[in-house]
């Protein structure tokens, strides 16, 4: 996401949430473990209604790793009706004799597990499965969910708006930090990242646009089904379904597909002008932190006015068309770009850490700025760190809670530690340091501690003294 759309309390589909003091998340309601009248073998310890994250305890489920999901969705812009099939892969990481999966208001016609019918009720937003036979510690299974309803019409429990928009002619579904379960049955949250398959059946005028590569179209009646196959592992938060009438351009950068979408609603001009910079940015950001890491490149402007921020959905970001309102901005691309190796292919850990996405994105805007012509990096730091009543400076920016994952100390303020980190280092243990992180931490899930741990190796020094004022101290550092 941009930094300077994204400090309200309502963004997207998880914007913000459940509110909290720094340092003190919130609890989560309810057991851990075995559920009351439930009798099993599930270790007690485990939560299998939470991943544990500390600022979202309700976010993703415990008890297994998912491997895969092969989505197959119809979905009619005309009456608003999605109907779908989720099959799940993954591996039991604890005995099960149940296990959750999150879903949001839609209604589920039956769930097979292992080739057997099993019992499904609905929590709120989570659906407990209840397997005909038990699932041992690192077993691996099969689960497949058929499911249908209306999304949109329904929120999450712990978010503003769900992160599916249905207006008369498509659909866009995007949102972090949750927004998949709004669309797919999943464990929804980033430590939990899958490969995917995503057949999008649509009426034949329209495009089915989502990530990866477009494996193929094939027409049936009055429906295509647009195929797409996403090869690196993927944050659910990231998957995304766009449908609508869109100009489709399709072409090549370096032997890998590029894939470009423009909403028809939208006069030719700047916004696929300046889609079509998308690999030069690329390159440039590549020339700093390392090999592009995916198999496509692309971009989506979506006509959707309700949409109202950008989002790094893998391989194809999410644009909007006020960004180009006033003439050429390429400054957005180098950030939702920049995303590409700093949240998706390395992507957090906690939400607590966004800063390891946000930061670093906000940096390659200066870096891109600077490589323009436009203000150098030194002067987008300066400038605001001149500014000593910010309340950035009152915000840890590697432990901003969980209303403040979007706040200027994540963004701004993490940009600036990576900026006073390099003048502290020099150019070449810097970049180094950005460039064994996104080889190390590939298609991962990454921490602040580990990035600290990765710089002091770099850096072959002790930074404890640098770090806990910028990442964690409540005032401007000096």
């Amino acid at each position: 996401m941009r930094d300077v759309r994204f400090w309200s309390a309502t963004l997207l589909a998880g914007a913000l949430l459940l509110g909290g003091c720094t340092g003190s998340p919130p609890a989560r309601p309810g057991p851990m473990g075995i559920e009351p009248g439930l009798e099993g073998d599930t270790p007690a310890e485990v939560d299998l209604a939470g991943i544990g994250d500390p600022y979202f305890p309700n976010y993703g489920n415990g008890g297994y790793d998912v491997a895969s999901y092969a989505l197959k969705v119809t979905f009619d812009p005309a009456s608003g009706q999605l109907d779908g099939t989720t099959t799940v892969k993954a591996k039991a990481t604890v005995p099960l004799d149940r296990f959750h999966l999150d879903l949001i208001g839609l209604d589920v016609a039956s769930v097979v597990v292992e080739g057997d019918p099993a019992e499904v009720r609905r929590d709120r937003d989570e659906l407990v499965v209840t397997p005909a036979k038990h699932i041992d510690s690192g077993q691996a299974f099969t689960a497949v969910v058929k499911y249908s309803g209306k999304p949109g019409e329904v929120r999450a429990r712990d978010a503003e708006h769900n992160g599916f928009y249905v207006s008369k002619d498509g659909a866009v579904a995007i949102g972090e930090p949750q927004s998949a379960a709004a669309w797919f049955p999943v464990n929804d949250h980033p430590s939990d990242k899958a490969l995917y398959t995503i057949d999008l059946t649509v009426p034949n005028k329209l495009s089915g646009l989502s990530n990866g590569l477009l494996k193929g179209k094939k027409t049936d009646g009055d429906w295509t089904t647009w195929s797409w196959n996403v090869t690196s592992p993927m944050a659910s938060y990231l998957a995304t379904m766009v449908v609508g009438d869109y100009r489709v351009t399709q072409t090549e950068h370096r032997g890998k597909p590029v894939i470009y979408a423009v909403a028809s609603a939208i006069p030719a001009g700047e916004a696929d002008r300046n889609l079509a910079r998308t690999t030069e940015v690329a390159d440039f950001l590549e020339g700093l932190f390392g090999p592009y890491p995916f198999d496509a490149y692309g971009g989506i402007v979506v006509g959707d006015n309700r949409v109202s921020d950008e989002l790094e959905n893998q391989t194809r970001p999410i644009y909007l068309p006020k960004t180009w309102e006033k003439g050429s901005d390429t400054i957005i691309l180098a950030h939702e770009l920049a995303h590409q190796w700093f949240g998706d292919s390395v992507s957090v850990q906690n939400w607590r850490d966004i800063w390891l996405n946000e930061g670093f994105a906000t940096y390659a805007e200066w870096l891109w700025d600077e490589h323009q012509g436009g203000r150098t990096v030194q002067e987008h730091y300066d400038r605001r760190y001149r500014d000593r009543k910010d309340r950035m400076w009152r915000v840890p920016t590697a432990d901003p809670g969980s209303d403040g994952i979007f706040s200027s100390s994540v963004y701004e303020r993490g940009a600036m530690t990576l900026h006073a980190l390099r003048k502290l280092v020099g150019d070449d243990r810097f970049f180094t340091i950005m460039r064994t992180w996104t080889a190390e931490q590939r298609d991962g899930n990454a921490s602040t501690a580990e990035f600290v741990t990765l710089a002091e190796r770099i850096a072959a020094r002790p930074l404890d003294a640098f770090f806990q004022p910028w990442l964690y101290g409540k005032t401007r550092p000096e």
